[in-house]
């Protein structure tokens, strides 16, 4: 069985406008970025990466997770915003590639966005997405 290697992308560009992904990659837009920050602080998780990743469920097959941690695992995509680190592992990454996840405020309330090209349908809901 062979090991990954670390695959390490530059730090992205803060701007005004929302980058979006490489197709062999993934991107946070600038206001994804600034709450997750947020959200960390107010956890008292300073420090920590950000995990970002797929897992089998939901009404349509799949649904998004995130969450904050410490450790980062063999093969995993590290990207790096600011004092902000993004572990993604290689499994999510075949489904995530080309997402750009954004932070958005509307009428209807606000959230976390993941803009998956490779999405062919969606459930009610909104958790959960099949390819």
């Amino acid at each position: 069985m062979s090991q990954t290697s670390r695959q390490q992308v530059p730090s992205a560009p803060q701007s005004a406008e929302p980058a979006a992904a490489q197709p062999e990659t993934l991107a946070l837009t600038p206001a994804a970025v600034d709450w997750v920050k947020r959200i960390r602080t107010k956890e008292g998780k300073e420090g920590q990466a950000l995990r970002l990743g797929v897992k089998a469920g939901g009404c349509s097959g799949y649904s998004y997770f995130m969450g904050f941690t410490t450790s980062e695992r063999a093969g995993d995509l590290v990207l790096h915003y600011d004092d902000l680190t993004v572990y993604v592992d290689p499994r999510s990454l075949e489904i995530l590639r080309g997402t750009t996840v954004d932070y958005a405020r509307g009428l209807l309330g606000s959230g976390i966005q993941f803009n998956n090209p490779r999405v062919k349908k969606s459930c009610g809901c909104g958790e959960s997405f099949s390819l």
